[in-house]
């Protein structure tokens, strides 16, 4: 785990994936640039209630990432 200072500072969250390096006797972290989403507005064949879409290769999102996402939420 990585010290809060740390994940602070560079804006991690838990479950933020990262990239590890060998540089001589040294182990570097990197952040992982997920790719970017194609999001769009559709409907929802059942409800006729908006929806957001993602698209077939969007990551997937597990609650607790949806319960992060929404706590910023206004």
């Amino acid at each position: 785990m990585l010290p809060e200072l740390i994940r602070r500072k560079l804006g991690l969250r838990a479950g933020d994936p990262l990239k590890a390096a060998i540089e001589g006797d040294r182990i570097v972290l990197s952040r992982v640039t997920p790719p970017p989403r194609e999001a769009r507005i559709g409907i929802d064949a059942l409800t006729g209630l908006p929806v957001l879409k993602a698209g077939a290769k969007a990551q997937k999102l597990t609650s607790r990432q949806v319960a992060a996402l929404l706590a910023d939420f206004p």
